[in-house]
């Protein structure tokens, strides 16, 4: 199986052992649970792994960082004085500098031995002078009150069991998720609980007061739990997309856009627009983790 590279960097065949795991699994069926993803955090967000491009491409495998203990949360950045939301930027940013260094320095290693010190930031991939981020990555907004709010009872693998989670029967759109959170009321600064393949249900982008505002991102009409995984960015461009698919469905039927959920043959119309556009409704048999 080929995976295009853009430019000069030559295709890369998959490991027939990958090619193997998938060929295991029934027809119709895809269990994450045989790859998880994250069971080391070096790979888990690698967006450049070296050995599947030519020689000389890359000098080392590059990895993006964004992992609990980095997690800032000693202040807000949003209304507040422009002076103490540049302290708190200033705290997390040095905050991700004291886990690079101790990751170089005393993060013990399989030989026995402690530190990486050959891990350096780089600002040529990220393009700003100190190689971190370009903005924070706000893990939680405020929230719209929805005409249909998720819950954790409608997805969360404990809870739904083999039944999945719950079919939405306005869904424009799908997500995949652990229910992740950081960090906990009791301290913790990490929560991971599991959770079943969901829909998004067009009822949690339309707020329950407000006429003609659409959320375009994890602000639609989730829990402090659920945020945990609607908040992932491929869910939030799906929200996104769906967002702006409404707004130009609305202007050309002359709409308000809970008038289009309020009656099924709109609803159905409006989704077969989606599907048109490439959006999927609904997920295939896929087991939770």
């Amino acid at each position: 199986m080929l995976r295009p590279r853009p430019c000069r960097r030559q295709p890369c065949r998959r490991p027939a052992g990958q090619l193997r795991l998938l060929a295991r699994l029934p027809a119709g069926i895809a269990d994450q649970r045989l790859n998880p993803g994250d069971g080391n955090l070096w790979t888990f967000r690698r967006i450049a792994a070296r050995r599947n491009f030519t020689g000389g491409t890359y000098a080392s495998d590059i990895t993006l960082v964004n992992w609990p203990m980095i997690d800032y949360f000693e202040g807000p950045v949003f209304e507040v004085p422009e002076d103490e939301a540049q302290r708190h930027l200033a705290g997390a940013a040095e905050l991700s500098h004291c886990v690079l260094y101790w990751l170089q320095t005393e993060a013990p290693r399989t030989d026995g031995g402690t530190g990486f010190p050959g891990l350096r930031l780089r600002s040529d991939v990220t393009g700003t002078l100190d190689g971190l981020a370009q903005a924070p990555y706000i893990r939680e907004s405020r929230r719209i009150r929805a005409e249909y709010t998720v819950v954790e009872q409608d997805l969360s693998l404990a809870v739904r069991g083999a039944r999945g989670a719950v079919r939405y029967r306005d869904s424009v759109g799908v997500g995949m998720y652990r229910i992740d959170l950081h960090p906990s009321t009791g301290g913790d600064n990490y929560i991971d609980v599991g959770s079943c393949p969901f829909e998004i249900p067009l009822g949690a982008l339309l707020p329950r007061r407000m006429e003609n505002l659409l959320p375009a991102g994890k602000a639609i009409g989730t829990t402090h739990i659920t945020n945990g995984c609607y908040r992932l960015h491929p869910v939030e461009w799906n929200i996104g997309e769906v967002a702006g698919h409404l707004a130009a469905w609305c202007l050309q039927h002359d709409l308000p856009p809970r008038a289009v959920r309020a009656r099924p043959d709109r609803l159905a119309a409006f989704q077969a627009r989606l599907e048109g556009a490439g959006i999927e409704l609904h997920w295939p048999e896929v087991a939770g983790y």
